[in-house]
């Protein structure tokens, strides 16, 4: 277990990252439901085999396997960035395949992802990169900024809020593309190897980052083939391998 010592979470007149139990689908339904879901490119043999698993409201979870067996791959059929070629794949308790366009764009907007390779633009401050999907919703700054600064505080970047990328350490830009993840208040956050560019200690304090948000009630699933990250908080497996997963609990 993770020793104690985990930043504070935001407060204020209510949690800023907190999920919202109330809209559809967020209750006892689960928030990802995958039934024998197969992925094949074109012609070729499957990739990913007969996955099943789900993932609850308030739950953490780690999906791991060796690299190159599919992690990434299985985070983009949750995003609804790829599509399987069979089974049924439930998101908010809905069957996505009868969700129109707009309806999953709207899902999409439900979960936060923390990508490997940060995806921050180099010419946007820290601010101004974690502000970027409220801007392109088109909300106005004097109705985010006070969130994007505390979220940039709960991550330990305070005081780097007006630096660019390029002059950061990799520890940085991964708390930056962990709180630009938050800014929506997302159900369900995804984080694609968060810890892979960074020392055990960074590590280490990633990992209370994710605890404490799952604990405001936000569902975590990393992605990770870090053994020694996995001893330090001991949550369910999901273990990719061969194109199958199971479950170690």
């Amino acid at each position: 277990m993770v020793a104690s010592g985990r930043p504070s979470a935001p407060c204020g007149k209510r949690c800023r990252i907190g999920c919202r139990d109330s809209r559809p689908g967020a209750g006892t339904s689960g928030l990802v439901r995958f039934e024998n879901v197969g992925l094949r490119y074109g012609m070729g043999p499957e990739v990913l085999k007969d996955i099943s698993f789900s993932i609850a409201p308030r739950s953490f979870q780690y999906l791991t396997g060796p690299s190159g067996a599919g992690k990434t791959t299985l985070m983009r059929l949750v995003l609804m960035a790829l599509q399987p070629t069979r089974g049924l794949v439930h998101l908010f308790g809905k069957d996505v395949s009868r969700l129109d366009a707009a309806t999953l764009t709207a899902f999409r907007r439900r979960m936060g992802v923390v990508f490997q390779d940060f995806r921050l633009l180099d010419h946007l401050t820290l601010y101004e990169n974690v502000a970027l999907p409220l801007r392109v919703l088109g909300k106005e700054e004097a109705s985010y900024r006070a969130e994007v600064v505390e979220l940039l505080r709960w991550v330990g970047l305070g005081e780097r809020m007006h630096a660019v990328p390029p002059v950061l350490s990799g520890g940085e830009k991964q708390r930056a593309a962990i709180a630009r993840a938050l800014i929506g208040r997302p159900e369900l956050v995804l984080a694609d190897e968060p810890t892979g560019n960074v020392d055990p200690a960074l590590g280490r304090r990633l990992l209370r980052l994710f605890m404490e948000l799952q604990s405001l009630g936000t569902a975590v699933v990393i992605a990770t083939h870090d053994l020694g990250l996995m001893e330090l908080y001991d949550a369910p497996r999901l273990v990719l391998a061969d194109g199958h997963l199971h479950v170690d609990a």
